[in-house]
């Protein structure tokens, strides 16, 4: 399924072009401790690879520009490659040798590294299993998705797999040589108990990278155990999950961490610290040096620039709930998990972060959003899942608007009718009828564009006169009473 505007964003074919690096090291014994790289291609991220890992990125054929980068200072000389269909252009990157560790030559080393930052990382074409050319047939890797090269990246499999995926496309959950990306979040039949008590059970969706997944439902249904249990904080007692393409295990906690931020409703902050003390703070936990840059784009992002020096503890519940955005923004992340984001906020400090969730669709974060509130739900989200412990639907609002309600027709005239009985049921295209009012009236139809008309041409035929008509249109929260109301008919005895 393809969020709004997708089908245009997304050209699937068999034949593409791929570029596969592989990243080695000098300390194999640490690789697991390596600091992960970004990759960039024509200057944009694309993707990340730890040590001892290799990441396959599908491109458009052309010339690119491939560059890694450490940090915001230190990165490899970028290089340029071409592209073909239905080939494969391999790159290696790896740190760059210190030896011999002669002190003065380090020393001399790292302050000629300080002006020329792309002495740090090597990377050049990898020819070893190429023919000498860099290029190899893709055919054995299964067909895999032509995307645009702004895409963000995603891992998979025991080794970094990562098809680039187009801001605002949601995906299926494809198998590693389908021909669709995997998604950012598998779910499958997971379950959490609590003793005797079930938070939630047999769960199973999916999450497309650069969506905004709605995660809704009513208090105590277990949106929030849910979330805590895909960011690695608790074990689901039975079931599976990938979070950015990793096995949701306890083994693989850290490495999940590492791509993802969570935002819980109460975002607990240091009180007796400034703004700044508490992300300096947590950017140290995130193993982030030299962050000053870093906080300060997260402060001007959620609009406290301002606001940098002041104590939390005298910050209103709302600004606290910048703070906590700012503060899942450092990582970087490749999904954020929020939480009631806007939970005590004013229309207008509300209105920027719906503006700043957009923008981080744009660049391809996933964001999984928990909210009451079904008007921020519907004007964000590509799609929506109603939880009540047990998954009610998943789907577009548009999608679930048709699933549970009959389309229709609001008809209003300046008086009432004489006889709608007798006027709507002689009109082919109504199926029903109900009075909304003493002049409003709701025509069950099965096709607007084709009833309307003809309606319109029977009251005018009449001399009736007509205020208004048409399609009656179903909110989201229409869905969420809808739905709840069926949960509770069924529990009733």
């Amino acid at each position: 399924m393809l969020a709004d505007g997708g089908c245009e964003r997304l050209n699937y074919m068999a034949e593409t072009s791929t570029l596969r690096l592989a990243r080695t090291g000098r300390l194999s014994s640490h690789s697991n401790r390596a600091r992960i790289w970004k990759v960039v291609i024509d200057g944009l991220v694309v993707g990340s690879i730890s040590n001892e890992r290799t990441v396959e990125i599908p491109v458009v054929p052309g010339q690119h520009l491939l560059r890694v980068k450490s940090t915001g200072y230190l990165f490899s000389p970028e290089e340029s490659f071409e592209s073909v269909e239905g080939k494969v252009v391999r790159f290696s990157c790896h740190p760059r040798s210190l030896s011999p560790i002669i002190f003065t030559r380090w020393l001399v080393w790292l302050l000629i590294s300080l002006v020329k930052h792309d002495l740090w990382i090597g990377l050049e074409l990898d020819n070893a299993n190429s023919g000498g050319v860099g290029f190899t047939n893709v055919a054995a890797l299964g067909s895999v998705p032509q995307l645009e090269p702004d895409a963000r990246a995603i891992q998979t499999g025991p080794k970094e797999v990562r098809p680039g995926v187009r801001a605002g496309t949601i995906t299926g959950a494809p198998t590693r040589q389908g021909t669709k990306p995997q998604p950012a979040l598998v779910v499958s039949n997971m379950t959490k108990r609590f003793g005797a008590r079930t938070a939630f059970s047999d769960v199973s969706f999916d999450v497309g990278y650069g969506e905004v997944f709605g995660f809704l439902g009513p208090n105590g249904a277990g949106k929030t155990t849910t979330v805590r249990t895909l960011g690695t904080l608790i074990a689901p007692t039975s079931g599976s999950a990938t979070v950015a393409g990793i096995p949701l295990s306890p083994e693989n906690g850290v490495e999940i961490r590492q791509h993802i931020a969570i935002m819980p409703e109460s975002p607990g902050l240091y009180l007796r610290l400034t703004v700044t003390e508490n992300l300096e703070y947590f950017a140290g936990l995130y193993g982030l040096h030299h962050a000053a840059k870093r906080i300060n784009d997260a402060l001007e992002a959620v609009n406290l620039g301002d606001r940098a020096s002041d104590l939390c503890g005298g910050l209103s519940k709302g600004l606290r709930q910048r703070v906590g955005l700012a503060r899942t923004l450092l990582s970087d992340p490749a999904i954020m998990f929020l939480d009631e984001p806007t939970s005590g906020l004013d229309p207008v400090a509300s209105l920027e972060v719906h503006n700043l969730i957009i923008g981080l669709r744009q660049k391809g974060v996933t964001i999984f959003l928990t909210t009451h509130r079904l008007d921020e739900a519907e004007k964000l989200c590509d799609r929506v899942a109603f939880l009540n412990t047990t998954l009610r639907t998943v789907g577009r609002t548009e999608e679930l608007r048709e699933q549970l309600f009959k389309r229709s027709l609001v008809v209003k005239t300046l008086a009432p009718l004489s006889d709608p009985e007798q006027f709507f049921t002689r009109i082919l295209a109504v199926e029903n009828w109900r009075a909304d009012g003493p002049n409003s009236y709701v025509l069950t139809v099965s096709d607007p564009k084709v009833a309307a008309p003809e309606v319109t041409r029977s009251l005018v035929g009449a001399g009736v006169d007509v205020l208004s008509i048409g399609e009656a249109q179903h909110s989201l929260e229409d869905v969420y009473i809808e739905l709840i109301a069926d949960d509770a008919k069924a529990h009733q005895p």
